[in-house]
């Protein structure tokens, strides 16, 4: 498993656009990011065969 905690801050400080996470790996990543103080500027994106692709956004979301 990638260093998900890393990616999050590379997503967050601009050093990537985009993190995807297969569908092997989320419920682990979800955990990581829910233990984020900024984890609601993190929007996700399903898409099939269960992978999920994430953004950094500004505004949190609500």
């Amino acid at each position: 498993m990638a260093d998900y905690a890393n990616e999050l801050e590379r997503l967050k400080n601009g050093e990537i656009d985009k993190l995807d996470i297969p569908k092997e790996e989320f419920l682990e990543f979800r955990k990581i990011l829910t233990g984020r103080e900024d984890f609601k500027h993190f929007r996700g994106t399903a898409f099939h065969h269960g992978k999920t692709q994430y953004e950094y956004t500004e505004e949190p979301s609500k």
